[in-house]
């Protein structure tokens, strides 16, 4: 695992291009630069292990199982907890099917604007997060951008579901993922699938590690063309669910791109409470971060409060 993470901290120190000369002022949010993709072969220094025992210490309040990938983007800092266990995705895999979607835009097979008809038959059963749903009971028509803007902004199942049927099933999203050369990585159901079985949400798997590189090809543009992942970049910014995660001690105004992931709590234990993203820092630079709370018996609040702790001990450590 080690190596990996420093495999990841080389690629992103490695990213020149279009670097801030300053730290924004506190009343300007920021976007993240546009990157080249130079991997440089000299090694970056090693892991950060003072963040690494705050991570450890942090996680402790989780009561469960605690996961954590993180890196700066311009200087290869680096910090992890648990980078390769295994963790179910939830609403996380919104993410991978839309950027499998966006390839085949590029490809040509979709165009952003097309529409995509949504009927009755592609909504989620209610009690599952779909204001698609809810916004228009009889179905309707929806712009792919906007069918993306739903999964990832607002975390709805019948968006990501008519995404993934768009990229032509898990099948192909996974195919999409493994040819980033991610392998830690899975998606096999859709959420539908999920409200009919809970056993197979941790068939949709990652671990920390992996959502990590699945990151930098988001930020880096280097599986889909900048616009595009920009775009997804955009609503990930723009995303409603979570705001007690990775925002939750963070100044208001700070670029947070994040994509959460819950699961129901079943007798009195939570197998997926998570949040990935790229977050600006105070400096300048750009933090992608991943981290995953499994099979926690602590409340909501606690759970979310470990997401915003690890979160915050990065910025602290990393921002100046």
């Amino acid at each position: 695992m080690r190596n990996a993470i420093l495999l990841f901290a080389a690629f992103f120190a490695a990213c020149g291009g279009a670097q801030q000369t300053g730290g924004p002022t506190a009343s300007t949010p920021q976007e993240p630069p546009p990157l080249s993709v130079r991997p440089s072969p000299v090694p970056r220094a090693g892991a950060d292990a003072e963040l690494e025992a705050a991570f450890a210490e942090i996680a402790k309040e989780a009561n469960g199982r605690v996961g954590v990938a993180a890196v700066v983007f311009e200087t290869g800092a680096n910090a992890s907890l648990n980078p390769d266990e295994k963790f179910p995705m939830q609403s996380v895999c919104k993410v991978p099917v839309s950027m499998a979607v966006m390839q085949q835009v590029d490809a040509g097979k979709y165009k952003p604007e097309q529409e995509v008809d949504i009927t009755k038959d592609d909504f989620v059963p209610a009690g599952m997060r779909s204001p698609l749903r809810d916004d228009f009971p009889e179905g309707r028509k929806i712009p792919l951008w906007h069918l993306i803007e739903y999964a990832i902004a607002e975390s709805d199942g019948t968006a990501n579901d008519a995404l993934m049927r768009l990229a032509g099933g898990p099948a192909e999203v996974q195919k999409y993922i493994t040819s980033l050369g991610i392998t830690d990585m899975a998606v096999k159901n859709t959420h539908k699938e999920f409200a009919n079985d809970q056993k197979m949400q941790a068939e949709n798997f990652s671990t920390p590690a992996a959502a990590l590189a699945l990151l930098t090809h988001l930020q880096t543009g280097t599986s889909i063309n900048r616009e595009r992942s920009k775009l997804i970049l955009d609503f990930m910014n723009e995303s409603r669910p979570g705001q007690n995660r990775l925002r939750g001690l963070l100044p208001e105004n700070a670029y947070v791109a994040h994509k959460t992931g819950t699961s129901a709590t079943v007798n009195g234990v939570t197998a997926a409470t998570n949040d990935i993203g790229i977050i600006g820092l105070p400096n300048g630079n750009f933090l992608a971060i991943a981290v995953f709370v499994g099979d926690s018996k602590a409340d909501d609040k606690t759970r979310e409060a470990v997401i915003a702790k690890i979160a915050k001990a990065a910025w602290d450590k990393w921002g100046n």
